[in-house]
């Protein structure tokens, strides 16, 4: 995959569904956090990191990404400007949005933020998929990951987020009934969300 694919294929417009994408993205991690009935497998390691030597969710999220982004490249993996977007935008929004969410009273108004949440993450995932211009890092290490060993994207996804949890919770990270909801709807979610939202099959 080219760093940019040439103007012609509707760059402008893939660029906007993407930096849209990602900052809901950051914005739908910041709700699932203040739900605080368990959050999605790397925020949990990122929840964990912060409660084990500080700074914010945020910026974990970036310097993780920025680790996975060098090991994904070290396996033969080409970034997109979508991966380097990725990695800064969504820890920024992250961040903004927790500064501007207070933490949420009351149960019926936590499950809500817990359900809008995995549902504009599932929205937001299709937004900057279907954009086509590069992986997230954290898709991009499983990507790579999967090819060098041969096994399948679906194994070796579940090998690396179980054992992000398992450092996450032993570090202080929440898991909990969101992060099974989370694991459970993303799926469906990307299947419908995805397809609907690829600008590259609409393009043709």
């Amino acid at each position: 995959m080219p760093f940019l694919p040439a103007r012609g294929d509707r760059l402008p417009a893939r660029c906007a569904q993407l930096l849209g994408g990602l900052a809901l993205f950051g914005a739908s991690i910041a709700l699932i956090v203040r739900a605080e009935l368990g959050v999605m497998p790397w925020t949990v390691l990122e929840q964990g990191l912060t409660n084990a030597a500080g700074l914010s969710i945020g910026v974990w999220s970036v310097l993780i990404g920025v680790l996975l982004l060098a090991v994904s490249m070290w396996l033969g993996l080409r970034p997109g400007v979508g991966t380097l977007l990725n990695i800064v935008l969504v820890g920024l929004t992250i961040d903004a949005v927790l500064a501007v969410l207070p933490p949420l009273e009351g149960l019926p108004l936590r499950i809500g933020a817990l359900v809008l949440g995995i549902a504009l993450n599932g929205v937001a995932t299709g937004a900057y998929i279907g954009a086509g211009l590069g992986h997230g890092p954290r898709d991009g290490l499983v990507t790579s990951l999967a090819g060098r060993s041969g096994r399948t994207l679906r194994l070796t996804r579940t090998v690396v987020e179980v054992s992000v949890v398992v450092l996450g919770v032993a570090l202080g990270g929440q898991l909990g009934v969101g992060t099974v909801a989370f694991a459970l709807a993303i799926g469906p979610l990307m299947h419908f969300f995805v397809p609907l939202l690829d600008m590259r099959r609409r393009s043709v």
